[in-house]
């Protein structure tokens, strides 16, 4: 069956960095999209980052210049290099793909930004 498990996430600083990772399985990971999403408290999940088979990306603009998407095919992982890090990035990080018209969630990863 397919699977995507994050982690990477955890307490940090302000202006301080992250590398999240998501490895999938069950999919053809290399002809598979893959999407970062986050989820602050009370409020709705949003896309943060996406990736597709051909290494296109687009970012939020609340990340664009701070964090990037990137991927290895040969690990099926999916990456977020998450820099600069404010209070408002802190979410849980999700990981979503689609294969065969199902759409695939993470179990998410906790990213806190406080001093």
């Amino acid at each position: 069956q397919v699977q995507l498990v994050e982690s990477g996430g955890g307490l940090v600083q302000p202006g301080g960095s992250l590398r999240l990772s998501c490895a999938a399985s069950g999919i053809t990971f290399g002809i598979s999209n893959m999407y970062w999403y986050r989820q602050a408290p009370g409020k709705q999940r949003v896309l943060v980052a996406l990736i597709t088979a051909t290494k296109s990306t687009d970012y939020a603009d609340s990340v664009k210049g701070r964090f990037t998407i990137s991927r290895d095919n040969a690990k099926a992982t999916v990456y977020l290099q998450m820099n600069s890090l404010t209070p408002e990035d802190t979410a849980v990080y999700y990981c979503k793909t689609w294969t065969v018209g199902i759409e695939y969630w993470g179990q998410g990863t906790q990213v806190t930004v406080s001093s």
